[in-house]
């Protein structure tokens, strides 16, 4: 009885080790690689490049000041839509003291002259109208009476020029900023109470407020040396602008310049292409934007993924499926490509099975 339980533990022993060693090799015994396959099919391929840059007025006027003097009122704030002549802003004038007690000088000397002549010239006008003096004489103290009169008035809106900006006889007041075209007023860099400098020869002088027309915006932007040979004016663009996620806009290509600026290492193209606007959206001005613009395309043409393409030092090929996961090498010729499809010229048909990489 004891050898049979004997025989019966090694019996069960040795399937249990048979039992785990089959167990362990079907597990490690790895299925068969059953390879995808796909077939060219036909598309529209287009090759572009990307200009960066942003989105400006065609047109933006910065409006200066005539006088220095501080801000006393500012009427306008940005994003009013203005006309020629409407007046921006008040500058109140800090008259030069050396100026001012000038011109208060000249009044008091143009006062006593004036007052002199109108006497003399009342006494000649009765001498006259008694026909004592002849009419040549009394036009002479006539003449020096309308001279000293006009120098008073001279000196008078000379002090008022001074002090205030503007005369009584001139009506238009020089210390009134006013705008000078029409359109949307972009900004007001200054604040009330702000000091400004007037606009001469030696000085540019504060800005007041910027004037554009929204209605002309154009997209200006920089493009690589390796592309710009490419381009030509009048070629379309289409814009991506990054406020404005599923936006486009279409623009045309108008101006490339003759001279590039290096940029980091890169030498850049600046470019400029008219935007058409769109009803349902408003263009801001400053909007960074990205320009598509298509260097060539193809319509209906076969393709296949370029990711399938492998290659054979510089040539291409695809693995063909000649049976049942059988493949053997194709190469073929390839056409334009747009970094994820690439035409094919020769060496596949739209029946052709590949292997899909």
């Amino acid at each position: 009885m004891k050898k049979f339980f004997t025989i019966v533990l090694i019996v069960l022993a040795v399937v249990s080790l048979f039992g785990t060693g089959y167990y362990l090799y079907s597990k490690s015994e790895e299925p068969p690689v059953v390879y995808e396959t796909t077939s060219p099919f036909k598309t529209s391929i287009e090759r572009k490049t990307v200009a960066t840059g942003s989105i400006v007025p065609r047109k933006e006027i910065e409006v200066k000041s005539q006088v220095s003097g501080v801000v006393e009122k500012i009427y306008m704030e940005a994003g009013t839509q203005v006309k020629v002549g409407d007046v921006v802003a008040k500058i109140k004038i800090i008259p030069d003291v050396v100026a001012l007690n000038n011109a208060e000088a000249r009044i008091k000397t143009a006062t006593i002259n004036f007052k002199n002549a109108e006497k003399e010239k009342n006494r000649q006008e009765q001498l006259f109208e008694q026909k004592v003096i002849s009419e040549i004489d009394f036009n002479q103290f006539l003449l020096q009476y309308r001279l000293a009169q006009q120098e008073l008035e001279a000196a008078e809106n000379n002090l008022e020029l001074i002090k205030e900006g503007a005369s009584k006889k001139s009506g238009s007041a020089s210390n009134l900023v006013r705008a000078t075209t029409a359109g949307m007023l972009l900004d007001v860099p200054v604040k009330e109470g702000s000091f400004v400098i007037e606009s001469n020869t030696f000085n540019d002088g504060t800005t007041i407020a910027s004037i554009a027309n929204m209605n002309e915006m154009i997209f200006e932007g920089n493009v690589d040396e390796a592309e710009v040979g490419k381009i030509k004016e009048g070629m379309p663009l289409q814009l991506k602008v990054g406020a404005l996620d599923t936006t486009k806009f279409d623009a045309k290509l108008e101006y490339i310049s003759p001279k590039g600026v290096e940029d980091e290492g890169a030498i850049q193209f600046e470019i400029r292409a008219a935007i058409q606007l769109r009803n349902d959206a408003f263009l801001r001005a400053g909007y960074s934007a990205n320009a598509d613009i298509v260097l060539e395309k193809l319509e209906d043409v076969m393709a296949i993924k370029e990711r399938d393409i492998l290659f054979d030092a510089d040539t291409p090929y695809v693995e063909l499926m000649v049976a049942e996961q059988q493949f053997e090498k194709k190469k073929i010729k390839t056409g334009l490509s747009d970094g994820i499809n690439i035409q094919i010229l020769e060496g596949l048909s739209e029946s052709d099975k590949y292997k899909k990489l």
